[in-house]
């Protein structure tokens, strides 16, 4: 299977009821840069620009099913505050309402959710999308599509293989396979 290189420079629109809301952009000089094949990227997103000569402009829109799927209320969870512990002390430079954390299934599968809440009795978390449930217009253009270099595609499976090493107390009861989580937001717990 051929890897793709894809740098793609676009702005991503929140739409209802015929408004639009920005929700993010890269800037042409520093465009989202992924190799395709390996879900780096949201797969529509993957899929609308793979066969796009550079220089090629798109714009589609996803349905919340095409992008992030719909908001499961079920994704809201209370954690105990010890899984946040670092050194006998809650993290709370990595662990505050608003905050995007990565948290680790049994599985050893990582995914992100969004602090919501910090109280005395635990930390309430979402694990939905934050864009979970809206539909989103893509605009922008092809910067740069080439086969990726056997180099970029070994680079990038060792940087995720990396896994959760030295998670530092996130990671919960039963080490890095437990319910817990990894902070985020360079504070190297997880990997």
């Amino acid at each position: 299977m051929e890897h793709r290189f894809l740098a793609v420079h676009y702005q991503l629109h929140s739409v209802k009821d015929g408004e639009r809301t920005l929700e993010e952009q890269t800037i042409r000089e520093k465009p989202f840069q992924f190799i395709s094949g390996f879900g780096v990227s949201l797969d529509a997103l993957e899929q609308h620009v793979i066969n796009l000569a550079s220089g090629t402009e798109f714009d589609f829109t996803l349905t919340p099913a095409e992008a992030f799927g719909d908001y499961d209320p079920a994704g809201l969870h209370k954690l105990a505050r010890d899984f946040f512990m670092v050194d006998n002390k809650f993290d709370a430079a990595h662990v505050y309402p608003g905050a995007i954390i990565t948290l680790m299934d049994g599985e050893g599968h990582h995914f992100p959710a969004q602090v919501k809440a910090v109280e005395d009795d635990g930390v309430s978390i979402d694990t939905n999308h934050p864009m979970a449930g809206k539909t989103l217009n893509f605009t922008g253009e092809v910067i740069e599509n080439r086969e990726a270099t056997e180099a970029e595609v070994n680079a990038l499976i060792k940087q995720m293989a990396g896994g959760c090493g030295g998670c530092g107390g996130h990671c919960g009861e039963g080490g890095c396979g437990g319910e817990g989580g990894c902070g985020e937001g360079g504070c190297g717990h997880c990997g």
